[in-house]
Parts: structure tokens; sequence; C-alpha cells
């Protein structure tokens, strides 16, 4: 306002000093009227009406839901490897296979006992039956009859134990072919086919980590826990933006709320789950994540450009209908980048200033330099 009074001054000194120079040289006339302020040039866009989502923001960590060192159950020498380095690989499908050959050896050899044993168990059987019937007609004595009825027993063990040993050998024979245990994307190969291998070596033939579906792991302040709590079983919404991005963010659902607050930041974990069919998501990686609590409908949002901010508290410029500009106090409810909901001081449809403030003041005229726009829309 001072500003505008010392130019106004101004401006009637100019007017006074070109009023005297007329009359000193045409000896009168009427005073010349001030020459109006131009039209200052503005951006503006229109205050809208609509559903907006009540969200909180926080960083976020990629973490791979299931990683798996894939490490071999028998040694041997690394025959051949399926997969490349760094592919994607599905449940159940062969990685590596192990030779074969000694295991095989070992199965047959157990196949073979357990033929020898247990024809032996049917002749201990068929003994045991032509015994039973002498011992009733005491052609023999209880005590050879006790001593086959043992041995029957005995051999019936020993099937047993040959079957068992059959069984381990074609596990082990298996173990050769080494399958994924989960689906996702390998890592770096620690051996190569031609390579002998341990069993249960500390080092891994590979890591497996699933990238579909995956997690992303934040926190948020405790003082939203309740809400969090309350509308967990509707599943909340939960948004990845990643930073090298500007495109659609990957949309999950809470599926984690950890039982405890951390004491030392006032916050509690959460996990969300993704479907990231197009792995935009990488574990390691960080992102932007923003949980969706609730949509309310019907708030007036206009452009976060449009708020400014002085001593007596925020406001925005409105234009009126004759081009001249109203500065008006507004109750802002939240703001990002992007947008501002207005609890009150906007209606929708009416137009703010998004751009040019610094030269306005109250009833300043404006050129708009662009058509009218909306304001522009949230995050999804």
């Amino acid at each position: 306002m001072i500003r505008s009074a010392a130019s106004s001054h101004l401006s009637r000194l100019v007017a006074s000093a070109l009023v005297a120079g007329a009359l000193s040289a045409c000896g009168g006339g009427g005073p010349d009227k001030p020459r109006a302020l131009p039209p200052v040039p503005v951006r503006v866009a229109r205050a809208e009406q609509r559903t907006m989502p009540l969200t909180v923001r926080a960083v976020g960590h990629v973490e791979s839901i299931a990683t798996v060192a894939v490490r071999p159950r028998v040694g041997g020498e690394l025959q051949k490897v399926h997969f490349d380095e760094g592919q994607s690989v599905a449940k159940d499908q062969v990685l590596f296979t192990i030779d074969p050959r000694p295991y095989q050896a070992t199965l047959r050899e157990a196949e073979a006992r357990l033929v020898r044993d247990q024809a032996l168990l049917r002749k201990s059987e068929a003994d045991l039956v032509r015994y039973a019937d002498l011992v009733k007609r005491d052609f023999v004595t209880r005590e050879q009859f006790d001593l086959i009825t043992a041995t029957v027993e005995s051999m019936r063990a020993t099937v047993a134990a040959d079957q068992a040993s059959v069984d381990s050998a074609r596990l082990q024979l298996d173990y050769c072919t080494v399958a994924a245990p989960v689906g996702g994307r390998t890592g770096s190969l620690l051996f190569k086919a031609g390579n002998l291998v341990k069993a249960n070596d500390d080092k891994a033939l590979v890591t497996i980590n699933q990238t579909r579906p995956i997690y992303v792991s934040f926190a948020v302040p405790a003082e939203h826990l309740p809400s969090v709590r309350g509308k967990a079983g509707d599943g909340l919404r939960v948004n990845a933006f990643l930073p090298a991005e500007n495109g659609k963010p990957e949309a999950g659902k809470l599926a984690v709320i950890d039982n405890e607050v951390d004491m030392a930041t006032g916050t509690v974990a959460l996990k969300a789950v993704f479907p990231n069919e197009e792995e935009r998501l990488w574990p390691g990686q960080f992102v932007d994540v923003e949980l969706v609590l609730e949509q309310q409908q019907g708030r007036v949002v206009v452009p976060a450009a449009a708020v400014q901010t002085s001593q007596q508290g925020t406001f925005v410029y409105v234009v009126g209908d004759e081009g001249a500009v109203e500065l008006r106090p507004v109750q802002v409810a939240r703001q990002d980048e992007h947008d501002a909901v207005i609890n009150a001081g906007v209606q929708a449809g009416e137009t703010v200033v998004t751009d040019g403030q610094l030269r306005l003041v109250p009833g300043a005229r404006v050129e708009v330099k662009e058509g009218v726009g909306s304001a522009t829309g949230a995050r999804p």
C-alpha cells in the first residue's frame, strides 16, 4: 500500500508539471487525466469440487517376499546349468543337474538287496506255516517253532530297512536335479558347469528373489495407527512412486501391520504387497509411498501454487468477473506438491491466480496468459 501511495503521488507531480508546462506554452487549458496501470499478466485455474484421498506419505523400501539361496544337497560334478544369470525362473523349473551316475549305482544296489531279502522273507514265512502245523502234532519242539517265528520277524525288519535304503538312494538321485523352490529372478552364478560341488555347501549355487508379488515396507507415525487398524480389513490401497519415473504409480494393498510401535521413532512399521507384474519394483529399491486412508467426497481443491503465505496467514487471489483480483484468506486442510484442499475461503468454480502473484495488489486488474485451467489432479 505504501508503494501504491508513492506511485500515485509521483503521478500527480508529473501531471502537475505537464499542466504547468502546457499553461505556460498555451496560456491555459484543463488538466490531463492520469494514465491507468496496465493489467498484470497471470496464470489462473478454477477451484474444483471433487473426491480427494486422505493420504499418509512415507519413504518405502522394496523387499522380496521370499529370498532363497539354492544349495546342493548332494555332492558331485555340476553337469549342466539350465538357465542364464539374471533370468526369471518359475517354481519347480530345473536349474542344475549334478552327475547322477554314482547315485544311480547306489540305488540299483539297494534295490537288489531289497529283492534278495524279500525272497528270503517269503521262504521264512512258508517255513513258519509248515512249522505251525508240525508243532501242533508234536513233530517239532516249541523251541524250534519260536526260532522260525523270530527268523520271520527279523526278515521283515530287514526288508523294511532295505526299503528305507531304496527310498533314501532314490531321494539322493532326485537331489541330482536341482529345481527352483520359488519363482523369481536369479542372481549371479557362483558355480559353472564342470565344477565340483559339495553337499550342503555354505556357498549357494544361486540366489533367487521373488519379485512377483513383492513387498514394500515403510513406517507411518503412530498417531495414524487407529485409522490404519480400523480400515485394514478393507484392504487399504498403497501407491508406490519411483523417484526416477513420472509415470503411473504401482498400486498395492496393505498386508502387514507390525505388532509394536518403535519407541525411538514413534512410528509403526507396515508392509504392502504389490503384484509387480512389470517388475518395476526391484528388491533393495527406495520408493515414495502413499497410504490412502479414505476417500473424502465433495472437497474444494485448488492448485498448490495458488496458495500464498503472509504474516496474517494463507490466502489466494480470486479473479472477479471484471478482471480485478481479490485477496481472499483461506483455511487449508492439507496440501502437497500438486493440490491444496480448502476448508473455507474459496468456492468451487471460482478462478484463482496460480502464477504472477508477486505483482498483484487487491483490486489490480489482470490479463490471463493462457486459457483458464483447472486444479491439477492429485496422484491417484
